[in-house]
């Protein structure tokens, strides 16, 4: 469809607000809003705010008027909605009361992962992909766990990226930081055991027969398998960043990265993993492949 508008319905500052959305991409979007001259902070996430004078004026432009509904299904099946649990003012609150029925003793030790996680720097490995992250394992390890396995994957989500620097030694960083923050707390083989789940998001290559290892990798990647848009946001949060790099640098990298996913027998590791989202990353792979090549 392209940009969507639905009716000035919404109160707010002695007027009524319409939202803008595109159902194809972010960058269509911005590109709209920029040419009917929206201000950026109108841009909340997925939709711009634009006050009622300027509805006919967006239409005129060529935004096209639907429903309320309509716009909210278009945005959902986009992949580009973002749910309200997704935003800032909720993920906290959501992600500490996940915390407090992993590892009710040590709220202090949430409270700390919960920083990292916040960190401005942070683009894409942010609190909305610990959250993504664990409501994957909990659809991939429904039924397949028991309790300690659970807790143990659980915990392994809320370490492995909670050292970010945008580096190679990452995954090493954020193991350590399990195996320091864990220690006293866990038996010596539990820490060990989140410690190695940690690492292997590193290369996402479980063996066969580690099956915690193996859900805990494709809850990581499951973002690879989004809609289109959806995976567009991805990458482009992904570029913000490694914008320390060169872009032709960053391109090779990426595409390295990548490619060696692409090489894979399977992405996916799980068997429910594999069938809800193998065919869907590996197109969108491809796809950044090529958008990549042409940055060379």
């Amino acid at each position: 469809m392209g940009i969507l508008i639905d009716p000035p319905l919404w109160p707010a500052h002695g007027t009524y607000f319409s939202h803008l959305v595109s159902d194809i991409s972010l960058n269509e979007l911005h590109e709209f809003a920029k040419e009917q001259q929206l201000p950026p902070r109108a841009f909340d996430r997925d939709h711009y705010d634009v006050p009622l004078e300027r509805f006919e004026q967006l239409v005129t432009a060529g935004a096209r008027k639907v429903t309320a509904n309509e716009l909210v299904k278009a945005l959902i099946t986009s992949g580009l909605r973002i749910p309200a649990k997704y935003r800032p003012e909720k993920l906290n609150v959501i992600l500490a009361r996940r915390w407090a029925k992993t590892l009710p003793t040590e709220p202090g030790l949430g409270r700390s992962l919960l920083t990292l996680w916040a960190q401005e720097h942070r683009h894409y490995h942010d609190r909305v992909h610990l959250l993504s992250t664990l409501e994957a394992i909990d659809w991939l390890a429904k039924e397949q766990v028991n309790g300690q396995e659970l807790m143990l994957l659980q915990l392994a989500a809320w370490f492995h990226d909670a050292v970010y620097e945008a580096t190679a030694e990452d995954e090493a960083k954020s193991a350590i930081l399990a195996r320091e923050r864990l220690n006293g707390i866990l038996s010596e083989d539990a820490v060990s055991k989140v410690s190695q789940l940690v690492l292997l998001t590193a290369g996402h290559n479980p063996q066969q027969q580690d099956k915690l290892g193996r859900i805990l990798c494709d809850a990581d990647l499951e973002v690879l398998a989004r809609p289109a848009p959806a995976y567009q946001r991805y990458a482009e949060a992904i570029y913000c960043e490694y914008s320390h790099y060169a872009r032709s640098d960053l391109a090779k990298g990426r595409i390295k990265i990548l490619g060696s996913l692409l090489e894979k027998p399977a992405i996916y590791n799980t068997q429910r993993g594999a069938e809800r989202w193998e065919a869907a990353a590996r197109s969108n792979l491809s796809a950044e492949i090529k958008l990549l090549e042409t940055w060379l």
